[in-house]
């Protein structure tokens, strides 16, 4: 039996509110919290995470079944520009992690996007 519309928006909520809190603790830094909803310039689930460089990223989070990973980090990409972020990941669900094991989370994101976090600039044009 599937889950209705709103328990799935609650698991969401609680997933985002999960991921805030996990990276908070591991970065030593409070500022980072879910962020609340833009509508249509959305700029990621997660707000005030930062690069060591100063950058801002953006985080998508995904607590589905369904794979969909081309789509949503479609989604980060344009959250990414919504924010004028530096780059945008996908932070999904891992089966079998919970709340107690956040490190087991997926975090899924482009080669730019990985080069951009190992140091190197974006340049324009790349592609993610």
């Amino acid at each position: 039996m599937g889950r209705s519309r709103a328990t799935a928006k609650q698991a969401g909520s609680l997933f985002e509110s999960h991921v805030a809190w996990f990276l908070a603790d591991a970065l030593g830094d409070d500022r980072i919290e879910r962020r609340a909803k833009n509508g249509s310039k959305d700029r990621g689930d997660i707000g005030s995470v930062r690069t060591l460089t100063g950058g801002r990223v953006v985080i998508e989070c995904k607590d589905v079944r369904a794979m969909n990973l081309s789509g949503w980090v479609n989604e980060a990409e344009t959250e990414r520009g919504n924010d004028d972020a530096v780059f945008g990941v996908v932070a999904h669900k891992r089966r079998g992690f919970g709340a107690k094991n956040m490190g087991g989370t997926y975090v899924t994101m482009t080669l730019t996007d990985f080069a951009v976090l190992l140091g190197a600039a974006r340049g324009e044009g790349d592609a993610g």
